[in-house]
C-alpha cells in the first residue's frame, strides 16, 4: 500500500521544518521533501513527529497494575515483595489469555505513542511446567498480539535457568521459565522462522540476569548467536548488586563489562545502580541502557545516574517493563522529574546544545530506543519505518507553540492526550486517540482479567 503526506510541520533528522512531503511504500518511508504546497490527493496533517520505541515490555503484567498497591504482611515492601505476587498471577494464565493481555497492551501503547516494543518474553512453559507442543507457543502468542495491533515487535525469548547468584536452584514458582540451552535455541529457531522477513518483526536474545544465567551458559549463549540484540537485567536492585559482589567479588554491570564483551548490540535494561566508573565505561561500551522510569518508581527500584553517563555520551532508550500505566511521554517525564528530585534542580537533562529537555529527551530516546530494538525506526527518513504520530495542534495545551515548545509541552503537560492519530508502518493504527481495534481488544481483556482476578489481588 502506498501512500502519500503533506504535514505542515515535522520532525525531521535536521530538525522542524515546514511543508514536508513524505512519500511511503509498503510501509516505509521512499522519500521526504521539504519544499512546495500541497500536492492533489496528498493526506494532510499539521504536526508530526517519529514514533516511540518501547524497549522493554512484560506484556502480561498490564493485567496486574494496580493490584500490588496495598500494604503486605511484613509491612514493609519492596521489589522482591511484588514479585513473589507476580508469581502467583502468572501462574494463572494460560496461551489464549496471554495473547489477549499482549493484544490490549500493545493498542494502548500504540494509543500512547510507541509504535514498537521489545517483549522481553520470559514465559515458556505451562502452568504445571511442561513444555507446550511448540515450545514457541507463547511467543508466537505475543507475535499474533503485534499483528493483530499492528505494533513493530523485537520478539526477546528468555533464557532462564537458575533463582540466584551461583547457579542456585529456580523455585517452584519460577517453573514456568525454565529452559536448557537446545530447548532454547528450538523457540528461537521457531520464532524467526515464523516470523520471517516481514516489516517491523525481528528477534534478539535475552539471558535474563546475572542471578539466572550463569557464566558458562551466557557465554554459550554469546557464541551461539553472534548478531543480533542482546538484552539482559541488571543492577536494577541494590539487593542484587550486593548478591552479585558476595558471589563475584564484582558489581554487575561491573562483571559484565569485564566478562561480557558488551558493545552495540547490547541493552542493559535499568542499569540503576552505577558507580561513576561503570557509568564511563558503560557509555563507552556502547550499548544502550534500557530505562522503564515509571516501573523503576513503582518498585522502588531508585534512582539511575543519567546526568553522568549522559554527559559521558551514553546511549539510553525507554520502555515500560511492568505496563504500571502506558505513555510515551509519561516515561521521559518521570526520568526527568526523577533527576530533578535527587538534584534539587530544574531541566536536569539537556545540553547547551540541545537547550529543550523535551527535545532531548524524545531524540535522545528515538535513536536509543531504535538501536536496541534493531530496527530502522525513530526518524522520518528514507528508508525507515513509516512510524508517526499526529499531534493534535487543535489542542488547548498547544496553542501559540511551534517548535522545541511542541515537545516540552507535550511531555511534561499534555502526554498521551494531544496524540490525535498514529500510524505505525505506513497504517493508521489510531484515530481520535483510539486504537482501530479497541472495542474488540477490549471486551475480550475485560473477560479475561474478570476470570483471573475474580475481585480480589494477584
Amino acid at each position: 500500500m502506498n501512500r502519500s503526506f503533506f504535514f505542515d510541520t515535522a520532525l525531521l533528522p535536521s530538525g522542524w521544518r515546514r511543508d514536508v512531503h513524505v512519500l511511503v511504500r509498503d510501509g516505509v518511508i521512499e522519500s521526504v521533501c521539504a519544499q512546495g504546497a500541497a500536492l492533489p490527493g496528498e493526506e494532510r496533517a499539521a504536526l508530526v513527529v517519529p514514533g516511540l520505541s518501547n524497549v522493554h515490555s512484560h506484556a502480561f503484567q498490564r493485567a496486574m497494575a494496580g493490584l500490588t498497591e496495598r500494604r503486605g504482611p511484613q509491612g514493609t515492601d519492596d521489589f522482591w515483595s511484588w514479585r513473589e505476587l507476580m508469581y502467583r498471577f502468572l501462574a494463572r494464565l494460560d496461551a489464549d489469555e496471554l495473547e489477549v493481555i499482549a493484544a490490549y497492551a500493545y493498542a494502548d501503547m500504540l494509543e500512547a505513542g510507541f509504535t514498537s516494543v521489545g517483549e522481553f518474553h520470559y514465559l515458556h512453559r505451562t502452568p504445571q511446567g511442561a513444555l507446550y507442543a511448540n515450545p514457541a507457543e507463547l511467543a508466537l502468542r505475543h507475535l499474533a498480539a503485534a499483528d493483530a495491533t499492528g505494533i513493530g515487535l523485537t520478539l526477546l525469548p528468555v533464557f532462564y535457568e537458575s533463582s540466584d547468584f551461583g547457579g542456585a536452584a529456580a523455585k517452584p514458582a519460577q517453573r514456568r521459565f525454565l529452559t536448557d540451552l537446545d530447548a532454547y535455541a528450538d523457540i528461537v529457531e521457531r520464532v524467526r522462522s515464523a516470523m520471517g522477513a516481514r516489516l517491523g518483526r525481528s528477534v534478539g536474545i535475552a539471558p535474563h540476569s546475572l542471578r539466572a544465567v550463569g557464566p558458562e551458559h551466557l557465554a554459550a549463549l554469546l557464541r551461539a548467536y553472534p548478531v543480533g540484540v542482546i538484552h539482559i537485567h541488571a543492577a536494577e536492585q541494590l539487593k542484587e548488586v550486593n548478591d552479585c559482589i558476595a558471589w563475584s567479588g564484582r558489581r554487575p554491570v561491573e562483571w559484565l563489562l569485564e566478562n561480557a564483551a558488551l558493545d552495540a548490540r547490547w541493552c542493559l535494561v535499568h542499569a540503576t545502580h552505577l558507580t561513576a566508573t561503570e557509568s564511563a565505561a558503560l557509555a563507552h561500551s556502547g550499548a544502550v541502557v534500557g530505562l522503564c522510569p515509571i516501573t523503576e518508581a513503582n518498585l522502588g527500584d531508585g534512582t539511575f545516574p543519567a546526568p553522568a553517563f549522559m554527559a559521558a555520551a551514553g546511549r539510553w532508550g525507554v520502555g515500560t517493563d511492568s505496563n504500571i500505566q502506558l505513555d510515551a511521554a509519561g516515561e521521559l517525564r518521570q526520568l526527568e522529574y526523577s533527576q530533578r528530585l535527587s538534584s534539587h534542580t530544574r531541566n536536569a537533562l539537556n545540553t547547551a546544545v540541545q537547550p529543550s529537555t523535551g527535545r532531548f529527551l524524545f531524540e535522545s530516546a528515538l535513536a536509543g530506543g531504535a538501536q536496541a530494538l534493531g530496527q530502522r525506526v525513530g526518524l522520518i527518513a528514507p528508508g525507515y519505518r513509516a512510524d508517526l504520530l499526529l499531534l493534535d495542534e487543535r489542542h488547548p495545551d498547544l496553542a501559540g507553540r511551534s517548535g522545541d515548545a511542541v515537545l516540552d509541552t507535550w511531555i511534561f503537560a499534555g502526554g498521551r492526550a494531544l496524540i490525535r492519530e498514529v500510524i505505525a508502518a505506513g497504517q493508521t493504527v489510531v484515530e481520535q486517540q483510539r486504537h482501530r481495534a479497541r472495542d474488540r481488544i477490549e471486551r475480550a481483556y475485560r473477560d479475561v482479567v474478570a476470570r483471573l482476578t475474580h475481585g480480589s489481588g494477584p
